[in-house]
């Protein structure tokens, strides 16, 4: 039994497979994981242990500050993207080598492999003054070389040792290529799918959310910072990005204070709380101001409020962009915003490189600032142990040693993979299918290798994935697999359902493998449709025509409208796009030799009308009347139901979980006591299986409106075919805290409803008092 509490951590968990044997390779798999340093938290890490630590590194770094001059000072507040690898349009064409060389740029991103990190970073500490070593930087996001699901994706697994431990494993690949910082995790809350970069962070929840943020800065840097497989972590966008008006990227963001802080900024929170040391500014305007230069975000609550030791970089020229916002008439002006709100690095605007000295000179800015900047960089490098080895991450046997792909880490990618399959739907247990069966497989995105790795998939070679086509015919022994394309993913050509309906007419069963492209998610990656693109729908409605029982297998970034797909498809099977090893994933789901166990962390709507569309929303003055939802005057469509397709926390299992005897300890919880709950969760099915139980609570009075249900606890519980167990959760202050009229934290007396169940639709309640006064915290 795994119980998560507001940090996420917890012991570990295991994906079911159908047999002992595979059950006893996996277990040896993650032994030998574990073993080769890709280690999970330890109390040398503790808060305290950290504190400890960057107050040393703050020492050294006065002590240096203290010999730099201006320009040097300034240089380290540079960071230029090499022409290895192309994220964004540069500003500059200043050759990197000779800006390095005269302490005009100290840090870089982009560049990576061992012997490219080693000359650079040669150059920085044997060609200047004050031999100040480079910060490396990259888009490590879910994978280096082994590619893991993405985030979304990983989110479905709600297992934070699994995303601890890929994160680990990209932290050791990284670094052995010479790379020392990750611009990742992306801890945005995201409820609108047409966001393109939905796909990059962890859903919609922000208990999910900062329980995933953590589980991701312990994977990334380890036990400690110094360790040369530690890769210092990047909390971004801060904040509110995933907001963005319309659900287009770089757009306007407008909201309420108390929204923000109870839904957007507590994953941000629980990143820093774990220690990570580097926030990146988003792109947006938040209420008027953009981040890159809002004081509000990157002085108040970041560094007053939170006490964040680290610093603050800029987007892709996000500082020139204040330009375009209107809120500076030039770049000097864009600078002088940005550094007066407390920015503290600008990425690739060359804006602080060419404007800073002569802000100063104008008074525009002060000394002050400018050192300050540069000691929370500077610490950071102590912290890293760059100065007492400059070439700790610049590994040629460590890199060699990876290029073949170890076991162990395509072991955790295929883990991973498994675990964030989100089984949708099921009828007549169609799945799992029998080895030997005569199969069509049909769609687009069954033979692609490309595709599986999704967007962000840093030094990923689609060459070592498998595709789902192959790994189907891999396990279906015996059987027989006839493959037709039918259609592409985008375009309107039509000419291939002719040969996949013949396919379909003479197979035992259909698999469609269907979706998005890599590239229709991520960055600038914004649909106005959420539906399937191309004419993919249209050759679902074909196949299912010819009677035969159809399976759809699911590859995309974001949550799509499925409503005519589902109701046309036997089985439903969500994969995102699983990574290097989702296509062999996939193919052992469906044919049974492991148990899918993902939950939906982001709800799934019917139509892009309800959108946006989340579980955690506030009741109306007239909610509709579950026994009459077209009523009129009512908070309701007249021509679609209020409920999505597929809510929040939702997944089904090749076995079936029921819950009953929901218990309280208590019916009244005093200020400073807990309340116990229990509930007995049985495997009724034929089948091992992971089932994730979930805890709601609902504030049913309050002095400013409460969400109908916010997630406070879940807990994984493995359970052999016929076992039953009964769960705890504990649930105290901490759980019915929340942002009063008076902007403060703290709890009110009341009722409250605890809601337990598989999924935020299917729950048994009770209900419980909180007497005494309020406590704030």
């Amino acid at each position: 039994m795994h119980n998560f509490d507001a940090v996420g951590r917890r012991p570990g968990s295991r994906l079911v497979p159908r047999s002992a044997n595979n059950l006893q390779r996996l277990t040896c798999a993650i032994g030998i994981l574990l073993s080769l340093s890709i280690s999970i938290h330890a109390q040398s890490n503790s808060p305290e242990a950290r504190a400890a630590n960057l107050a040393v590194c703050r020492q050294r770094a006065d002590a240096l500050l203290a010999r730099m001059t201006l320009e040097e000072k300034i240089g380290q507040m540079v960071l230029i993207t090499s022409t290895q690898v192309v994220t964004g349009a540069s500003t500059n064409t200043s050759p990197l080598e000779r800006e390095i060389r005269a302490s005009r740029c100290g840090n870089v991103f982009n560049a990576f492999g061992a012997d490219y990190v080693r000359r650079l970073q040669q150059i920085a500490v044997g060609e200047t003054r004050l031999k100040i070593p480079l910060l490396f930087g990259f888009d490590v996001i879910h994978g280096f070389k082994t590619v893991f699901p993405i985030p979304l994706g990983e989110a479905a697994s709600w297992d934070m040792e699994a995303v601890e431990r890929a994160d680990r494993v990209a932290a050791v690949e990284a670094t052995a290529a010479g790379l020392n910082w990750t611009f990742a995790p992306m801890v945005d809350i995201a409820r609108d799918p047409r966001w393109g970069r939905i796909a990059e962070g962890a859903g919609e929840d922000p208990f999910l959310g900062s329980a995933i943020a953590r589980a991701a800065v312990r994977g990334f840097q380890g036990t400690s910072l110094a360790d040369p497989s530690s890769l210092l972590a990047c909390a971004k966008h801060f904040a509110a990005y995933g907001a963005a008006q319309a659900g287009r990227d770089y757009n306007t963001v407008d909201m309420s204070e108390r929204t923000l802080r109870e839904i957007y900024l507590p994953p941000f929170n629980a990143a820093v709380d774990e220690g990570a040391l580097s926030v990146m500014a988003a792109f947006d305007e938040l209420n008027g101001i953009p981040a890159t230069a809002n004081r509000f975000l990157l002085q108040q609550v970041l560094r007053d409020e939170w006490g964040f030791p680290g610093f603050v970089v800029s987007d892709y020229t996000s500082v020139n962009e204040l330009v375009n916002h209107g809120i500076a008439t030039n770049e000097y002006d864009a600078g002088r915003a940005a550094l007066n709100a407390g920015l503290d690095m600008d990425m690739q605007g060359f804006i602080y490189h060419d404007y800073l000295q002569k802000m100063l000179q104008d008074g525009d800015i002060n000394q002050k600032q400018v050192d300050d900047a540069v000691r929370r960089i500077l610490t950071v490098k102590f912290a890293l142990g760059l100065f007492d080895d400059p070439f700790r991450h610049a590994s040629d046997e460590r890199e060699a040693a990876l290029d073949n792909y170890p076991a162990e880490h395509l072991n955790a990618a295929y883990h991973l993979a498994s675990e964030s399959l989100v089984l949708l739907k099921n009828d007549k247990n169609l799945l799992p299918l029998k080895p030997g069966s005569n199969l069509a497989v049909i769609g687009p995105l069954a033979d692609l290798r490309s595709d599986l790795l999704g967007s962000w998939s840093g030094a990923g070679d689609p060459r070592a994935a498998e595709s789902v086509l192959a790994s189907i015919k891999h396990d279906n022994a015996g059987g027989q697999v006839v493959y037709a394309n039918g259609c592409d993913i985008s375009s309107d050509d039509k000419s291939g359902f002719t040969a996949a309906v013949d396919a379909a007419r003479r197979a035992d069963v259909v698999v469609m493998l269907l979706g998005e492209s890599a590239d229709m998610c991520g960055e600038a990656s914004s649909r106005t449709s959420i539906n399937l693109p191309g004419v993919q729908t249209e050759l679902v409605g074909q196949i299912a025509q010819t009677g035969k029982p159809l399976v759809i297998v699911l590859m995309n970034g974001r949550p799509l409208a499925l409503e005519e797909e589902s109701s046309l498809a036997n089985a439903l099977l969500e994969a995102w796009f699983p990574g290097t090893r989702g296509g062999q994933a996939v193919a052992d789901a469906l044919f049974g030799k492991t148990n899918p166990s993902g939950r939906l962390p982001v709800t799934f709507p019917r139509n892009l009308g309800q959108v946006p569309l989340y579980y955690n929303a506030k009741n109306t003055g007239r909610p509709i009347n579950p026994a009459r939802p077209r009523e009129k005057y009512k908070s309701n469509y007249l021509d679609s139901p209020n409920d999505p397709l597929y809510p929040f926390g939702y997944g089904l299992s090749y076995t079936t979980f029921t819950y009953s005897g929901l218990k309280l300890d208590r019916d009244t919880l005093h200020p400073g006591e807990s309340l116990t709950v229990t509930v007995d969760v049985a495997n009724t099915g034929q089948m091992d299986g992971v089932e994730t139980a979930q805890l709601y609570i609902h504030d049913l009075v309050a002095d400013v409106g409460r969400p109908v249900l916010e997630l406070k606890g879940f807990q994984q519980v493995e359970l052999r075919a016929g076992e039953h167990r009964q769960i705890t959760f504990e649930i105290g202050e901490k759980e019915l805290s929340f942002l009063r009229a008076d902007m403060t934290w703290g709890t009110e007396p009341g009722n409250f409803d605890v809601l337990v169940g598989p999924n935020s639709r299917d729950l048994q309640s009770a209900r419980f008092e909180l007497a005494g006064r309020p406590a704030s915290r």
